[in-house]
């Protein structure tokens, strides 16, 4: 979900380094009682998790639309003095990861845009794989870039086609099938409110409502709870749905196509107090402790997680095995995803700042550590040694998704197959190299059981099975000679 992946070559999909996932929020409320900047606040709030580089808010004041963009955390970037200087009616907001290339506040989202209709405003959570065939057409047709990511590429198209259509409904609907890839978008015009999801479904994206007429848009059901909206349903792959003061109306009527919904978001990305696609994360991850369980049972004393989506894995695996599950690993919420620090060193220390033992839970104890994935396995082999250094007799290690092989195209944080251990490694190597004692991975038959469904999720990063068109390879050996980013100084 890279809303905002750099446009670069050298940051493009070919590089070493992880990608970004994003979350997106809209509201358009005609009550005059219902706060639009301060419930985006909080929605972003809630999704936290999906973006900790940057965040922004946008919001209309009957046409008029007024912005904050920040680089950092939700609660760092916004206060009291800047959310009483937001008023109006509607908002769209984003949070964002970035590459380390792409890291300045340029890039953040929502993207302002004012143009010949007037003022567009657009957040987009996703990957475009044709990102730089689009780029390339519209630099020749005298585009100027002011960032480095493609989902300027998206407001761009919209302009164009806005010129010739009747509404700016029209204008995205006649837009998006010259984007492929993944998306989820809010797009906001002085009068509208604008939610497409792309035909696969890739990104999750939820209607709720607030009242009688307010409605708000969000990448997950935890951004409805958390601003009062009762959630209505989700969009589906290839809709797109509107809302303003006349309240919602489909603009156009999903695909039949199969869904497609990154199966990473229930292993690890949502929050497991979120519904996708009406699947409940925290049960989906439960279930996947289950399997393991089953997979490959072992004697153990005690089973633990580790935070956060290991955890509710972990009380599945307990729950199946009857082994006690117990409280070992304390996070500290304030420090990163690991997997996302742009060098290896910086990965390696981060681990011991972010996980810590509770001290004696381990001694002479045969341990089962529930993780959701390996990446590069710098962060199991420092737990196990861990675990090992506090005096546990046996580590056993069980991961609640099959190893990774294939670099994701479509938004999840999978990069490059030199970069992925178990392209590299068999299981039994990767086990060893973690100091385990045996190591299991859900098996690739067990997704679907999982989910409680019998398909409609992409798995392509373990499968290489890819739903929708990848980028060209040819377009590794192309050039962005006039496409510099730009640097704040």
């Amino acid at each position: 979900m890279r809303g905002g992946r750099n446009f670069l070559l050298s940051e493009f999909a070919y590089e070493k380094k992880p990608h970004e996932e994003c979350g997106v929020f809209g509201i358009c409320s005609p009550d005059a009682s219902v706060n639009v900047a301060y419930a985006s606040y909080n929605g972003l709030l809630s999704q936290q998790h999906r973006g900790q580089e940057s965040c922004g808010i946008v919001v209309n004041d009957r046409g008029v639309m007024s912005y904050s963009k920040e680089m950092g955390l939700v609660s760092e970037a916004f206060n009291k003095k800047v959310l009483d200087s937001l008023p109006g009616q509607m908002a769209c907001a984003h949070v964002r990861y970035s590459t380390a290339g792409a890291s300045v506040r340029e890039n953040a989202q929502p993207l302002v845009m004012r143009y010949v209709k007037g003022t567009l405003a657009i957040a987009h959570n996703g990957n475009l794989t044709n990102a730089y065939e689009l780029h390339e057409e519209l630099v020749q047709k005298g585009c100027i870039f002011q960032t480095t990511i493609d989902s300027e590429a998206i407001a761009y198209i919209i302009a164009q086609e806005r010129v010739n259509a009747p509404s700016i409904e029209e204008a995205v609907r006649r837009s998006l099938p010259r984007i492929q890839g993944s998306y989820s978008l809010v797009i906001m015009s002085p009068q509208k409110l604008i939610a497409a999801r792309d035909p696969n479904g890739f990104r999750p994206l939820v209607i709720g409502k607030i009242g009688e007429n307010t409605y708000v848009f969000a990448s997950e059901t935890c951004a409805l709870d958390a601003c009062g909206a009762s959630f209505v349903r989700d969009v589906e792959p290839g809709e797109i749905v509107m809302a303003d003061r006349g309240g919602l109306h489909v603009v156009q009527e999903p695909t039949n196509q199969r869904k497609s919904l990154c199966v990473f978001e229930y292993i690890y990305f949502a929050r497991p107090d979120s519904i996708i696609d009406g699947i409940n994360v925290y049960e989906a991850r439960k279930r996947a402790g289950r399997l393991l369980w089953e997979q490959k049972p072992v004697e153990a004393d005690v089973v633990i997680g580790v935070p956060e989506s290991g955890i509710d894995a972990a009380i599945g695996y307990a729950e199946a095995s009857g082994i006690p599950y117990q409280k070992g690993i304390v996070k500290n919420t304030y420090i990163g995803r690991t997997f996302i620090k742009p060098t290896q060193g910086e990965r390696e220390r981060s681990v011991r700042l972010k996980l810590n033992l509770i001290p004696g839970a381990f001694r002479g104890k045969r341990v089962v550590l529930l993780d959701d994935s390996i990446v590069r396995g710098t962060t199991c082999a420092h737990i196990v040694t861990m675990l090992r250094d506090a005096g546990a007799k046996e580590v056993h290690l069980r991961i609640s998704s099959p190893p990774f092989m294939w670099p994701c195209y479509y938004g999840t944080d999978i990069p490059d197959k030199d970069s992925l251990i178990a392209c590299q490694h068999t299981v039994e190597e990767i086990g060893k190299m973690s100091f385990a004692d045996s190591i299991d991975y859900l098996h690739v038959e067990n997704l679907a059981p999982m989910l409680g469904v019998k398909g409609g999720f992409c798995d392509a990063c373990f499968t290489g099975n890819y739903p929708a068109p990848t980028p060209s390879v040819s377009v590794a050996d192309k050039k962005f000679d006039y496409s510099m980013p730009i640097q704040r100084v």
